[in-house]
Order: C-alpha cells, then sequence, then structure tokens
C-alpha cells in the first residue's frame, strides 16, 4: 500500500444528509427540497480538509450496508484515498434540514451501530499497519467500543512514532490524554472538565490548557472559542487569534475544517503562529457554506492572508 504523512480514522462514520424547507409545523407533512448527500465523520471531514487544501491523507473508516457503500462511494468521488474496514452494523445517517422562512437550522445525529469485539481489533490492526508522520482520531465512539479505545491508538501512535491529533471530548479525550498525544482539540467547556473544574473564563484558558501540556497528556493543545476564534497553547508559547467576520450558514463540519487545516499546516512544516492561522481559516471558510460541504479552498485562503497579521 501506498505510505501517507497523514491518516485520519473515523470509527463513527457518516452518511451526512442536507436538506431545506418552507415552514416547520408539527404533525404535518414537511416538504422538503432534493437531499444533498455528503461523506461526514470526524476524520472523514478533516481528510476531506486536507484535501481541499491540495494536501493528501489516507481516511481509514468503518463501512457497514448500503449507507456504508455510499458513503465509500462519496469519499471516492472526493478523489480521497481510503482504507474502509467492513462492520456488520449500517454505518449511521446525520440530517440537517435549514427552514427558509426563518434560515433556522436543524441538525438531527443518530448513534452509530454496535461494533463488535472482533471489529475493533480489526479498526487497530490497521491502523498499526500504517505508519504514518500524521495520525488524526476524530469524532465520536461507537456502542461496543470502550472509553479507552483512542488510548489504544495512542499506545500505537507511541510505538510507531505517529503525532497523533485527538478531536473528541468526555471520557475517551481523558483516557488518551492519560497515555500522551500530540494535539488535542476542546473547546472551552471541554478543556474546563478536563481539569476538573465547572468553568473557565477566557483569561483562564492558557493556564487550563499549561496543566494538561505539563502532565504529559498533549505537547499542544488548540481550544476553539468559537465565534471568537481559538488559541494555541505550547509550554512555552501562546497564540490567540480571532475569527475574521463571515457571514455564516452553517456551523457543520467547522471543527472538522479546523483541525484538517492544522494538521496539513503542520505536514507542510509550517510554523505554529501559521498553523493556528490556518485552522481558523479553514473553520471559518466552512461557516460560509450550506449544510454539510465544508468549506471552498479559495475562501479559506483568502481568511488565511487576512489573519496572518492579526
Amino acid at each position: 500500500m501506498e505510505s501517507f504523512d497523514i491518516v485520519t480514522i473515523t470509527v463513527n462514520s457518516a452518511l451526512d444528509k442536507s436538506t431545506h424547507f418552507k415552514g416547520l409545523v408539527p404533525e404535518q407533512k414537511i416538504r422538503c427540497e432534493e437531499p444533498r448527500f455528503d461523506a461526514g465523520g470526524g476524520g472523514i471531514n478533516v481528510s476531506k480538509a486536507i484535501s481541499r487544501l491540495g494536501g493528501n491523507s489516507l481516511a481509514v473508516f468503518t463501512s457497514g450496508g448500503p449507507t456504508g457503500k455510499m458513503l465509500e462511494d462519496l469519499v471516492a468521488k472526493e478523489s480521497i484515498a481510503y482504507e474502509a474496514v467492513a462492520v456488520q452494523s449500517w454505518t449511521r445517517e446525520s440530517f440537517v434540514a435549514v427552514d427558509d422562512n426563518t434560515n433556522s437550522q436543524y441538525r438531527f445525529g443518530f448513534t452509530g451501530g454496535k461494533i463488535s469485539e472482533e471489529e475493533s481489533n480489526r479498526i487497530l490492526e490497521t491502523i498499526a499497519a500504517l505508519k504514518p508522520k500524521f495520525l488524526v482520531a476524530s469524532g465520536s465512539l461507537n456502542e461496543g467500543l470502550s472509553d479507552d479505545f483512542y488510548s489504544k491508538i495512542a499506545e500505537i501512535a507511541k510505538k510507531s512514532n505517529a503525532k497523533l491529533i485527538v478531536d473528541t471530548s468526555g471520557d475517551a479525550l481523558k483516557k488518551a490524554l492519560e497515555v500522551g498525544v500530540y494535539m488535542i482539540k476542546p473547546n472551552v467547556g471541554e478543556l474546563a472538565k478536563l481539569v476538573g473544574i465547572e468553568r473557565l473564563e477566557l483569561e483562564e484558558v492558557n493556564e487550563a490548557a499549561k496543566q494538561i501540556i505539563a502532565k504529559g497528556g498533549a505537547e499542544i493543545v488548540v481550544v476553539s472559542l468559537g465565534p471568537q476564534g481559538a488559541v494555541l497553547v505550547t509550554k512555552d508559547s501562546y497564540e490567540c487569534v480571532p475569527a475574521p467576520n463571515v457571514a455564516k450558514k452553517s456551523t457543520v463540519g467547522a471543527g472538522d475544517s479546523m483541525v484538517g487545516g492544522m494538521v496539513w499546516a503542520l505536514s507542510q512544516n509550517k510554523s505554529l503562529k501559521e498553523v493556528i492561522r490556518w485552522g481558523v481559516a479553514c473553520g471559518s471558510a466552512a461557516t460560509m457554506n450550506e449544510g454539510t460541504q465544508l468549506f471552498k479552498g479559495e475562501d479559506a485562503k483568502r481568511l488565511f492572508e487576512w489573519l496572518k497579521n492579526k
């Protein structure tokens, strides 16, 4: 198999469906426009973001049933190299609908099907056979997978000297930090939980991130501040980048786009100052498009130019 500098992992992959309608009325049939289908799930979206910037990655994801086959076809149409790990459960769907009367967006997510122990081992074996420079584990875990699944991936990454980026939350993230990873991307609320407090003010984010770094949990902590931008923290540096003011149409995939932009920049040996700006540029650009489309490369590049001196 061809070797890749970047490998993304999506355990709980999704077939994303989006549409428009006019007026949400209880107990009445809602007429929707023809749906748009996109390949979805954390790691797949990261691979899509990297591709939009001209980079290459290998997307490893689970695939089951007719929805899994459709997902594979959509990934292939994006010209993204992939390795699908076959599972018994059908690949889940997610649904986004926009009410054109109010411009309100409704997002419906379904839980992923159960992953058996045999399937879990097959996923880990697939990852262990790859030796990338950067390994991205992104998204939620399916039923049947223990909270230490990402920590098992962290162990694999250490053995192969891969830099592991983990974008998830809760106990799955906590256990991965116990092994140690290269980079995480929590929001402020998730960061507060990681350091054991109820909430954090913006001026407390740097110190909280440094607590995680000091314990060996991660080398880089990027904290998403939503419309306020993001901060990147290492043991001896702090970068705060404001989000550009753009016309927001959808927030679907903005976080994954941010991770994709940062990982692409890291793979290009960009400075950390540039890495966080590429992340914010891609995340902001993703909000400019409807539904589950992520971002356009030209939008991300234009926003990066604006952010270069911010």
